[in-house]
């Protein structure tokens, strides 16, 4: 085994040079940081800042902020030496006693030892967590059957064997013409060759014996061209393969599909590493405007994607040669970054996104690891916040062929929402922040083991039952334990309408710290992060705000086509985070509209079936297109109605109490059992 010690591994950073496991230099201002637990050690310059150290060591800690010390979650301990700065109102006396600081503000001065503690890492693979393994178990499955019933299971990608005659003295046309004479003859369709492909088709042609295998790019239009992108020798038409991934600003999914046979091989999911320059849209753009910004966000996101493309073809045992493909949907800034193009223009009026649709583009030249032919396309855009996602949604969920009128809604960090059916299409997005999806809440975290995601308590008691993914003890709270606990504690009178606590409970559990009333959920010596896990009221009001953007968002748009509720005929949720939501306390937050729950489907990551289903049928790529000719965008921020749907929806669940009846009936017996 090698000694780890004699291994040298060098990081850029700002144009200098940290090596992995060295001793510092005497003779310069150079110093070792030790990082714990994971025993990682570099040498770096004399005030580096202590979290950049970190993500050069390939060690995430969490930052939502972008490093301007607002969040307060990168909390580290420095267990030896010293740095300056890193001292911030986010730390308590006792925190600054115990050694903790936030590594976004220390900087190093001297040799350090410094431990990470559980509440915060960042965990930056997920891919075991329960929400993948939901993934992989449940609704994101593309009907097959139906796809080749009706004749649409052609991918746009394929691999077609040829044996072609070998030239001789009467028939001695040139390669690339005998390779597209045959093509020709044999599909009666159009072709046109890629210059890669010529460059190597001598050479392969007669190592073969002129047996080869083409992989061809079907287009969109019927009236175009088939692209010869590559060509292998002997029959390898067998073993053709697609990436399809959503790119999100909290996660990135992925999954590696047989082309022949349609079937999906494996699922994986990871965080976007993006997140460290801001959990939101907007906090993204800004930072990709700074120095840099913009080349950084770019290496994160294509860093993350190479990182999943191997691990998904090592856990399908595939050659990575035999990777044809690949199809990304993403919202419009998420693309624009995976592509390098500035998104600035599209946070300010009038709004404006680079381009909403992308020619296909070679997958090596954007960075991805693969060989040279792999293409990669690209789900269109409709406007600067209604993206490629939600186009794959509205495929994968099939609302663009029923005759029903639906609400389609994809809820993340960023909510989009769509009504309409066959014949017409209407959209918009709102900003409902990261707190579904665990960010801005003290305690919040990705559903992963260890997250609280379910909630119930003893009416008399208060004391709380709590049910963690893996049944193992909390850390933290993911999006769907937030959404039920708020609905418990408003259900049964521990908090108000307005998301502030009833001081006039007696039980330890409600207290004042540093004078934010919060409910202790879980006590540290119940906990794996040696804490108490709390729920504070700053943590409510900002679920009120994301739920109130996305309820006023909907109502919203409905009113812009002049519908009400009551017209909806049936509901789709989407997202990683839908398939966990618990239909009647979303309804009693006041997230959702209260209907009969037999209208509302969950369909699980909308945007990756739609990903999927473009990858094994090049009919959906036109039916795509037809679809982004059908919806009609509208901008909230430049609706009036927005802002006054938006103040009304700041309640629990709503200030038009009207809107939900049933919740009204029920806590109105709840109260005369009471008394």
């Amino acid at each position: 085994m090698l000694d780890r010690n004699s291994i040298k591994v060098v990081f850029k950073s700002q144009n200098k040079e940290m090596k992995l496991g060295l001793r510092k230099d005497a003779n310069s201002s150079t110093f070792k940081v030790l990082f714990l637990p994971y025993n990682k050690e570099l040498i770096v310059d004399e005030g580096e800042n202590v979290i950049r150290a970190a993500m050069e060591a390939g060690i995430d800690i969490k930052n939502t902020c972008a490093g301007e010390g607002i969040c307060g979650k990168c909390r580290v301990i420095i267990e030896s030496g010293t740095v300056n700065g890193g001292i911030s109102g986010k730390l308590t006396s006792q925190d600054l006693k115990n050694g903790y600081r936030l590594a976004c503000m220390a900087f190093v001065c001297s040799d350090l030892v410094i431990r990470i503690p559980e509440d915060s890492k960042f965990y930056s693979s997920i891919e075991h967590t329960q929400e993948a393994a939901n993934l992989a178990a449940c609704n994101n499955k593309v009907n097959l059957n139906g796809l080749k019933e009706k004749g649409f299971f052609h991918p746009p990608v394929e691999k077609v064997y040829v044996e072609l005659p070998e030239p001789t003295s009467t028939d001695n046309i040139p390669d690339a013409v005998r390779l597209l004479n045959y093509l020709k003859i044999k599909d009666n369709m159009s072709f046109k060759i890629d210059f890669p492909v010529i460059q190597k088709l001598p050479d392969i042609l007669r190592n073969s014996h002129f047996k080869i295998t083409a992989t061809l790019e079907q287009p969109v239009n019927p009236d175009g061209k088939t692209r010869i992108i590559d060509v292998q020798p002997g029959n390898t038409s067998e073993k053709n393969y697609a990436l399809v991934f959503d790119i999100g600003t909290t996660t990135i999914y992925g999954e590696l599909v047989n082309l022949v046979t349609g079937d999906s091989l494996e699922r994986i999911v990871d965080l976007n590493t993006q997140i460290n320059y801001g959990e939101d849209i907007i906090s993204r753009i800004i930072f990709s405007e700074k120095p840099g910004g913009l080349e950084k966000l770019n290496e994160l996101v294509v860093g993350v994607i190479n990182s999943l493309i191997k691990k998904l073809a090592f856990k399908s045992e595939i050659d990575l040669n035999d990777i044809s493909s690949i199809i990304i949907a993403g919202n419009t800034t998420m693309t624009q970054l995976f592509l390098k193009i500035s998104p600035k223009s599209i946070r300010r009026s009038p709004y404006v996104p680079a381009t909403t649709f992308y020619p296909s583009i070679k997958a090596a030249s954007l960075g991805i690891e693969l060989s040279d032919h792999v293409t990669t396309l690209f789900y269109p855009q409709i406007s600067s916040y209604v993206g490629g996602d939600i186009v794959a949604g509205i495929i994968g969920s099939g609302i663009y062929k029923t005759e029903k009128l639906c609400l389609y809604m994809d809820i993340g960090t960023n909510a989009e929402i769509v009504v309409g059916n066959r014949d017409w299409l209407a959209c918009a997005a709102c900003s409902a922040g990261p707190a579904f999806e665990g960010g801005g809440i003290s305690f919040g975290m990705v559903a992963m083991e260890g997250a609280i995601e379910d909630f119930s308590i003893n009416k008399n008691t208060f004391e709380p039952l709590s049910v963690t993914i893996g049944r193992v003890k909390p850390k933290g709270i993911c999006g769907s334990g937030l959404i039920n606990m708020v609905a418990v504690l408003f259900e049964n009178g521990i908090i108000n309408s307005k998301g502030k606590f009833n001081r006039n409970i007696e039980t330890s559990r409600l207290r004042e710290n540093d004078g934010l009333w919060e409910y202790v959920v879980a006590w540290a010596r119940e906990t794996q992060i040696d804490k108490d896990i709390v729920l504070s009221e700053s943590d409510i009001d900002n679920l009120i705000r994301a739920k109130g953007a996305i309820y006023s968002g909907f109502m919203t748009l409905l009113e812009e086509v002049g519908l009400t509720v009551n017209s909806i005929e049936m509901i789709t949720i989407a997202g990683g985070f839908g398939n966990f939501i618990d239909l009647e306390k979303a309804m009693t937050i006041g997230l959702l509209p209260e209907t009969d729950h037999g209208k509302v489907t969950f369909i699980g990551n909308g945007s990756l079936k739609g990903a999927k289903m473009a990858a094994l049928s090049n009919t959906i790529r036109r039916d795509v297109v037809e679809v982004t000719k059908k919806m009609t965008s509208f901008e909230l921020s430049e609706t009036k109605s927005y802002m006054n749907n938006y103040i009304a929806s700041l309640f629990l669940p709503h200030t038009d109490m009207n809107l939900f009846p049933g919740l009204t009936a029920r806590m109105g017996e709840q109260k005369q059992v009471s008394t």
